[in-house]
């Protein structure tokens, strides 16, 4: 498929063709006669390559998830109600008199 837009498509291009377009322009290939070629300004070429270059970017800061994701969420709620658990007995143990166990008489 070439880049060249048919005469009828000069103001519509596919995620595919703009894509196509900006690699291009990535190559070292001049802004100037691919804007040309393309019929649509420089100005809109450049946006396109900054918009390409912003969301590679921003797919590589995303960190992928994986099965041990919710396995670790769920470990984590665990970890927090058991801390809850051992406090509120800690509170109680420290409120309550000592347990002494009394010794029956014979």
């Amino acid at each position: 498929m070439s880049d060249t837009p048919d005469p009828g498509e000069r103001g519509r291009f596919s995620s595919h063709r703009k894509t196509a377009a900006v690699l291009r322009l990535l190559r070292s290939e001049y802004l100037e006669l691919l804007s040309r070629e393309l019929g649509v300004t420089a100005a809109t070429r450049s946006q396109w390559r900054d918009d390409f270059l912003a969301g590679g970017q921003a797919a590589l800061k995303i960190r992928p998830t994986d099965d041990r994701d919710e396995e670790i969420t769920r470990l984590r709620s665990k970890v927090g109600e058991l801390t809850m658990d051992n406090e509120l007995l800690l509170q109680r143990c420290r409120a309550a008199p000592p347990f002494v166990p009394r010794r029956r008489r014979p």
